[in-house]
């Protein structure tokens, strides 16, 4: 089955979420922990919460997925930026924790000027600082398209955060694959996805392969810049997203539409869509 969902807004909490989730045949979905551009967020409503899971149980909703802010920079060279990314993560972790089992997905950031490897030591020290054995949510590094000084460009790159994070808590993190990001970095998910999941494999390991973004891309391959487009509008066509999710090595990974729809509907549309496609039918 095709666990499908899209990113939906926490402002009116999460039972709300939960029923916008339902409203659209969703299976799961994506909502940031606290506002993506600055760092407040709402206080935990515990009831509020409980009726979500209630939700996502008789639903049978698949894992879902919180994304950190954008502003969250680990390996900044400002010192204050990179306590504000300590403090929204081990924040944000401990809230987490009243949905159980699920993933929190992050940028791993921009090394500005520093040079990746003081940028992959920089996240990693924070997630070793951080993560914790008994915590129930696996952190996820997101594939990001290598503009500017971005860190998780390349597979390889991902790896080395992980290999740097303790070994007791490396269980504790994973990695989300965003579709245009990957294209946009240079990877070949159009003509050879077999191929760059297998390098996926050889470098990072599958098993570590926890969520996908499923996004067409405004830009050709190796472009640099992650500028999402609706699926079917972009260079990668609505052909190439289909054979990413049904492809066999990636089934039942919670699959998040991040595509530039104007509400809640247009979500609705393509995950209809997207649904006969993989089940086979136009």
């Amino acid at each position: 089955m095709l666990n499908i969902g899209c990113h939906l807004t926490s402002s009116k909490g999460y039972e709300n979420m939960g029923r916008q989730a339902l409203s659209i045949h969703a299976s799961t979905f994506q909502f940031f922990t606290r506002n993506p551009r600055g760092g407040s967020a709402k206080s935990i409503d515990p009831e509020d919460v409980s009726r979500l899971l209630k939700i996502a149980g008789e639903a049978g909703f698949g894992r879902l997925v919180a994304h950190a802010p954008y502003t969250l920079n680990p390996c900044s060279k400002e010192q204050k930026t990179r306590d504000f990314a300590y403090m929204a993560m081990a924040d944000d972790l401990s809230r987490m924790e009243y949905l159980p089992g699920n993933y929190y997905n992050f940028h791993p950031g921009s090394h500005v000027g520093q040079g990746t490897e003081t940028g992959i030591a920089l996240i990693a020290g924070l997630l070793n600082d951080i993560l914790k054995p008994e915590q129930s949510t696996t952190v996820l590094l997101e594939t990001m398209a290598g503009k500017g000084s971005e860190v998780g460009g390349r597979f390889e790159e991902l790896a080395a955060i992980r290999e740097a994070v303790k070994p007791e808590l490396r269980d504790k993190v994973g990695v989300c694959l965003d579709t245009c990001h990957v294209h946009d970095a240079g990877y070949d998910i159009i003509n050879d996805l077999d191929g760059v999941l297998a390098e996926f494999d050889r470098i990072i390991g599958l098993a570590n392969l926890k969520a996908l973004h499923i996004n067409d891309s405004m830009n050709p391959r190796g472009a640099h810049k992650d500028r999402h487009a609706k699926i079917g509008e972009g260079h990668i066509g609505t052909d190439a997203i289909v054979r990413v999710i049904r492809h066999p090595a990636l089934q039942g990974l919670p699959c998040i539409l991040e595509t530039p729809q104007e509400d809640l509907a247009g979500y609705g549309e393509e995950i209809n869509m997207l649904r006969k496609k993989y089940e086979g039918a136009e």
